[in-house]
């Protein structure tokens, strides 16, 4: 069992004050493979010092140093990079290939993306009435990240903070340290400044708070439940500081009839891309809005894939699904299946229950209703799990009517042969994001959403743009 029981402050590994520990558990085997140590009030200000005192001289420093740090940085984390994959699937379940082909991926891909994109900024620029902009960073950073991508989140936060010549503080998931803990190696091994990172771990009511209500802390951003987003934002009212939120969404699929000979390939890779990463994504497309003349069809193709997805050991290679990350987040996905069961609502595959053969860990049977209406719970909130969310619908209009129709924005998703359609659509979608036709978001595009899915951007140009104040010179 792993000892991650240290923090990462002032560029040393120091014991916490904090006694309080956790044990961090395997949710594929229920057994536990580290220890943490949950750090207190007085851990988040022995890491927020650290960083304020490191911030005057780092806020200096020339672009072509930072660039350097991040590129040696992308070299340490190429040469360890089975190390974060298997990090990652130890500690929150993603099945290794995933791991590898995206969970680890997003640790060098975005680490390109801000380094493509802090080459491409300006940092002083003339403005067309002669003053000028100045890009400076904004100052001391708390970085909060949740488990279902941690290196995702935690490359999206930390990488554009240490760009600007920001310091930062990351609390990460108390469910997935160990990957943190292996990205804090790398940064100390890259050479950053002592006092530039800072890595305490901790929970959300203590740690969390600590760093939104800080005085020295200019900026939180959090990824995570927009619950959470709402008391983050209330504590950190007080000081004024920098709100970026990423929360959650129900994000819609549009799938309409003139898909033609394509229907199946578009159907099947939507069911799959809900269930991907065990349905634990903000962004995951849970409800698949059906246009009622293929609506027959889809459903028959939607439980074939269904009752075929693979659930297996996240230790062995495959394009099967793990378990959930944890026995927390197992009994909220079995309450939302159960109350949907109960009230009546069609189902086509799946339900309550793990799968045959599953006795231990935390898994889930990939679960789909069929006949849903928009106003239905299951169609309404959140699950972060395997299941989908199937409603019909009549006509353009009001499949976009039910599409925006959610307190959430993140994501939307279109399937159709018919391009006009498609950019007639997307124009009418409230999210942050539309996917047409199975096309993935790139590294270096900005990731966020409207409403109640959260507000600022990551990654790229816009990423960058967040964790900086503009100035404005103006000479007589």
């Amino acid at each position: 069992m792993k000892d991650l029981r240290k923090f990462y402050i002032n560029g040393e590994w120091v014991d916490p004050i904090s006694s309080e520990q956790r044990d961090v558990i395997n949710p594929a085997t229920e057994s536990k493979v580290a220890m943490i140590t949950m750090g207190s009030v007085e851990d988040v200000e022995k890491a927020v010092a650290a960083a304020n005192m490191a911030f005057p001289e780092y806020a200096q420093t020339e672009k072509a140093e930072r660039l350097a740090l991040l590129e040696k940085l992308l070299e340490i984390y190429n040469e360890r990079y089975e190390e974060m994959a298997q990090a990652i699937t130890t500690e929150m379940g993603a099945p290794i290939s995933m791991s590898r082909e995206a969970q680890a991926d997003c640790g060098s891909g975005h680490l390109q993306g801000f380094i493509d994109a802090m080459r491409a900024q300006e940092e002083r620029v003339m403005l067309h009435n002669g003053d000028i902009l100045v890009r400076e960073p904004i100052g001391v950073c708390g970085l909060i990240t949740p488990w279902n991508w941690p290196m995702n989140q935690v490359a999206l936060k930390v990488i554009p903070a240490l760009a600007s010549g920001c310091a930062c503080i990351l609390k990460p998931s108390e469910f997935t340290p160990r990957s943190a803990a292996l990205y804090a190696e790398m940064i100390d091994a890259a050479g950053f400044p002592a006092g530039v990172f800072n890595l305490v771990n901790g929970d959300g009511p203590t740690a969390g708070a600590t760093l939104s209500r800080h005085p020295d802390v200019q900026m939180i951003s959090f990824t995570g439940s927009t619950r959470a987003g709402r008391a983050i934002s209330k504590d950190a009212a007080d000081t004024i500081k920098r709100v970026t939120l990423e929360l959650g969404g129900k994000s819609p699929n549009l799938v309409f009839a003139d898909c033609g000979d394509q229907l199946e390939a578009r159907v099947r890779a939507s069911v799959e891309e809900c269930f991907y990463n065990t349905g634990q994504s903000c962004d995951a497309p849970t409800r698949l809005l059906v246009e009622r003349s293929c609506y027959d069809r889809v459903l028959e193709i939607a439980e074939q894939v269904g009752r075929e997805q693979a659930v297996g050991d996240p230790a062995v290679e495959g394009d099967h699904i793990g378990p959930l990350v944890s026995d927390i987040q197992f009994g909220r996905v079995q309450g939302h299946i159960e109350r949907a069961v109960q009230s009546g609502v069609r189902l086509l595959c799946g339900g309550a229950g793990k799968p045959g053969g599953f006795d231990t860990g935390y898994y889930v049977r990939p679960t789909i209703f069929a006949d849903v209406s928009n106003d239905m719970p299951i169609a309404r909130e959140e699950v972060f799990g395997p299941v989908l969310a199937i409603i019909p619908f009549d006509s353009e209009d009001q499949a976009i009517q039910i599409a925006n129709d959610t307190a959430y924005g993140l994501a939307a998703y279109i399937q159709t042969g018919d391009n006009e359609r498609a950019e007639r659509v997307a124009a009418k979608l409230r999210a942050g994001a539309v996917h047409v036709n199975g096309g993935g978001m790139e590294y270096g595009s900005p990731f966020g959403g409207y409403r109640q899915s959260g507000n600022g951007r990551e990654g790229g140009m816009l990423g960058l743009d967040d964790y900086q104040e503009v100035k404005t010179l103006h000479f007589g």
